[in-house]
């Protein structure tokens, strides 16, 4: 399959849902609407709510019932960034190859914008339109799967370990692995996990989803690890090497690069290994797992 063409086809009907849920610029407040679309269109791979869309196809859905969920599921992700940039984390400058919104906005606007974003994926999630096209229990199955993988047992704690680790020269592997299945493959896992109830899933397809999302989650934070290392401040959309110049927990850090490779094909082959049972419906997720570990950006 072409997975170029895949993902623009998905990133295209994801913007356009993103753009039909969120409020307008000359919506008052105009300053705080602007902050929040800044973000939200300032591009970005897109891969939760292409995950999301892919999962649901997986197991034979109808991805345009995934579509609301998926834009809601950007809106949480593109919120985690805003804040994350900022100067009381790991102040950072640039975002998706933009100036970060607290530089534009003013870190005010830029705090409640990511509040703002939060709040309208859940308002999205809850709205009348997707209740009426989504069995009530599934609904709030997702709603629950979201809320969670964002919290303090999911994104947030991880972000907490993240800074309670910077540049500490004590971090173990476990410690490493919990940031990074936190911070990072909470919100993975949960986009995939989500498209296969919001698809209908059995209980055995859901089982093998989960395990799929777990692998790539940790997949993509370790390549992210190594990309900070050898990739570009052009080529990644942010500061290169800011994470070593942080002394933030990573891969590399405790176990070194070239394992830090091995591990990304073992988790590779998890992945793949847990989509046997499906047919050519899920090669979509099959080549975004490939990708997520050869990626250069």
């Amino acid at each position: 399959m072409d997975l170029k063409q895949y993902i623009n086809e998905r990133c295209q009907l994801v913007d356009r849902e993103l753009d039909r849920l969120m409020p307008r610029e000359e919506d008052l407040p105009g300053s705080l609407h602007r902050s929040m679309r800044y973000s939200s269109f300032a591009g970005g791979k897109r891969i939760r709510p292409i995950l999301l869309l892919a999962a649901c196809e997986a197991v034979g859905g109808d991805q345009s019932l995934g579509l609301t969920a998926a834009a809601a599921m950007e809106m949480i992700h593109t919120y985690s960034l805003v804040h994350d940039d900022l100067p009381a984390m790991d102040n950072d400058d640039f975002r998706r190859g933009n100036p970060t919104n607290h530089k534009v906005f003013g870190e005010a606007v830029a705090i409640l914008a990511g509040d703002a974003l939060l709040t309208q994926a859940f308002i999205a999630l809850s709205s009348p339109r997707l209740s009426a096209s989504v069995p009530a229990g599934v609904l709030l199955e997702v709603i629950h799967e979201f809320a969670v993988s964002a919290g303090s047992k999911g994104m947030v704690g991880g972000q907490v370990v993240d800074m309670e680790s910077e540049g500490r020269h004590d971090i173990d592997l476990p410690t490493v692995q919990f940031i990074h299945i936190h911070k990072t493959g909470a919100l993975i896992k949960s986009s995939v996990k989500s498209g296969a109830l919001l698809g209908g899933a059995s209980e055995d397809q859901l089982g093998a989803l989960v395990r799929y999302g777990e692998a790539i989650g940790l997949a993509f934070q370790i390549a992210d690890d190594i990309l900070d290392i050898e990739g570009t401040t052009e080529e990644l959309g942010k500061d290169a090497g800011s994470d070593q110049a942080r002394g933030k927990a990573t891969y590399p850090a405790v176990v070194g690069i070239e394992e830090s490779r091995h591990r990304c094909a073992e988790l590779l082959e998890m992945a793949l290994q847990a989509l046997e049972g499906f047919d050519h419906r899920a090669e979509p997720l099959r080549e975004i797992a490939r990708y997520v570990v050869a990626r250069k950006s």
